[in-house]
């Protein structure tokens, strides 16, 4: 799996955050975008496009793009 991949399917979750401005480095919470809802969606594509379950703890500690996108391919 590539990092812009999993980058656009991210997007994908957002209402009006486009792909283009997301970065391995983005700090993901700190997006005008992020609720408690774009959470569940995250948490629900990995789940489905990626068939990995994230723990509330891992989930909680990520704080980039990148940190989710390691969390999955392990």
């Amino acid at each position: 799996m590539e990092i812009k991949e999993f980058i656009q399917n991210f997007a994908d979750q957002l209402d009006d955050t486009d792909a283009e401005v997301l970065t391995p480095e983005t700090k993901f919470r700190e997006l005008d975008d992020w609720s408690s809802l774009a959470a569940l969606s995250i948490i629900a594509m990995v789940d489905e496009e990626y068939g990995v379950s994230i723990a509330s703890d891992t989930f909680k500690n990520a704080k980039t793009i990148q940190d989710l996108f390691d969390q999955v391919n392990k």
